[in-house]
């Protein structure tokens, strides 16, 4: 079952729109479009310690290739774990 986000990304970048660029696969240019909508890195504040996120508010993680293969994910800390004044 698809998400709401991944059924209008597929809208938006059909694997069938016959895309010049499909070397590694049928997915591989409609990967790099969702990939410039939704973008490669996110900056999350964080305070005192816990991620400063609204109610409604998540972090999503989305894989646009169909193929097997391995990603891996970073995160980079930059601040203080004190609270805030």
């Amino acid at each position: 079952m698809q998400t709401d986000l991944a059924t209008a990304l597929d809208r938006l970048a059909p694997a069938n729109a016959g895309w010049v660029h499909d070397t590694e696969g049928p997915d591989d240019m409609p990967a790099h479009v969702k990939t410039m909508l939704t973008g490669v890195s996110l900056h999350v504040p964080v305070a005192a310690g816990r991620l400063a996120l609204g109610a409604w508010q998540g972090i999503y993680l989305a894989e646009h290739r169909a193929r097997p293969h391995r990603r891996e994910v970073q995160l980079q800390y930059i601040g203080s774990k004190r609270p805030l004044r």
